[in-house]
């Protein structure tokens, strides 16, 4: 067990859940990405782009920050030189499943950092089901392609 790995996936827990406490406890928003773009790309409110502006900008800068403090931003390639790797099945199957993911964010009223972290800390129970949803597409899907495919690792 890698346990630096560990260490920083339970620092960025703390910190996501910081954050979303943080925008909940000063504005009364809650931090789900799909709504904070997606309200910014296309309702616009008045006077209320800034903050989503700002925690967006965070979001980017954060691990640029991370980056040039030399921490690095951990290894999810196949070679050591790579940060990120070419994905598995090509830029055009990327692509179709970047749209899939955000079509889903529309039909499912929200995307897992808002359902799995906001909702359920809310005790909302459709962000229950939502997050019971996501969990179990997932399972059914590393199955499907390992399994009865036979792709993936």
């Amino acid at each position: 067990m890698d346990v630096t790995a560990s260490l920083q996936g339970l620092a960025g827990g703390v910190l996501i859940g910081l954050a979303a406490t943080w925008l909940m406890a000063t504005l009364g928003r809650i931090a789900g990405i799909s709504g904070i773009i997606g309200n910014l790309i296309t309702v616009r409110p008045k006077g209320d782009s800034a903050w989503r502006l700002t925690f967006l900008l965070g979001l980017i800068s954060g691990p640029i920050v991370l980056m040039l403090l030399g921490g690095g931003l951990g290894n999810v390639a196949g070679s050591p030189g790579e940060v990120v790797g070419q994905p598995a099945g090509g830029v055009l199957l990327m692509l179709v499943a970047g749209l899939l993911v955000g079509l889903g964010t529309g039909l499912g009223s929200g995307c897992t950092s808002g359902h799995g972290v906001c909702g359920l800390a809310r005790l909302s129970v459709r962000s229950l089901m939502a997050t019971i949803t996501f969990l179990v597409t997932a399972i059914v899907t590393v199955f499907v392609v390992r399994h009865l495919i036979g792709g993936g690792a």
